[in-house]
């Protein structure tokens, strides 16, 4: 039995709230469960040095958690510097992004993805990758409408899930009392064809089979199903 009562492939409750922001070309507020974050994106007509005069566009992230995102009141990274994993993940929060973008058809500007954790209970790097999509898409959106670009250089959604072997059994969307406790925690980073972009996984007491990590990836699978509506549902609303 899941601590929540769901079933072991039952996803937390989704809901993408667009254009949650005024001043940002794209934003969401996204909601897995308890789990809250800010996602807004950020356009900019130029790139990093490093890309100027290539003609190919650059996306982001940057992530944070406000002090009473935990259970317990964390000091403000501005004020002390960014921990080790906060760079971990918003590295990949870009990396996921981009595996969703034609460079080329974006043309040399940037677009920085910000995702801010209002409240956590589990999975916030996944949900940051889900939202940050949905603020990508609607980016660009105004991009397009504005005619600032012919060719729409989103080729695909990206979301992100976590599962996780609990008491023994393959679970789909762990909350932060499942995940404290996993004997086995991945996260799973997928486009909307299916396509992998990246996977973490690791046992935390007890190694896990290759038949477990087929079941964990079959589970990833339909929440990446899931999570992939409620961004169309979003981003079209």
């Amino acid at each position: 039995m899941r601590p929540s009562g769901r079933a072991l492939d039952q996803m937390r409750e989704i809901v993408i709230e667009p254009n949650f922001t005024r001043h940002a070309e794209g934003s969401c507020l996204i909601k897995c469960g308890n789990t809250h974050v800010l996602c807004t994106a950020s356009l900019e007509e130029r790139v990093p040095p490093f890309l100027k005069n290539t003609g190919l566009g650059w996306v982001t992230a940057e992530y944070g958690m406000l002090p009473r995102a935990t259970n317990t009141r964390m000091r403000r990274e501005a004020k002390n510097g960014q921990s080790g994993r906060t760079q971990e993940i918003q590295r990949l929060i870009g990396r996921s992004l981009r595996a969703s973008i034609d460079r080329v058809a974006l043309g040399e500007r940037q677009i920085t993805i910000d995702c801010d954790v209002l409240q956590a209970d589990g999975g916030t790097r996944c949900a940051a990758i889900t939202g940050g999509w949905v603020a990508l898409r609607l980016a660009v959106n105004k991009l397009m409408k504005a005619g600032d670009i012919r060719t729409d250089p989103i080729t695909d959604n990206v979301a992100a899930i976590s599962c996780g072997i609990y008491a023994g059994q393959s679970v789909l969307d762990l909350d932060y009392a499942e995940d404290s406790e996993a004997g086995t925690d991945a996260n799973f980073v997928m486009t909307g064809a299916g396509g992998l972009v990246e996977v973490q996984g690791s046992a935390e007491g007890a190694t896990f089979s290759r038949a477990q990590l087929g079941e964990l990836l079959d589970l990833a699978d339909k929440g990446i199903g899931e999570l992939v509506a409620a961004q169309n549902g979003a981003a079209n609303a």
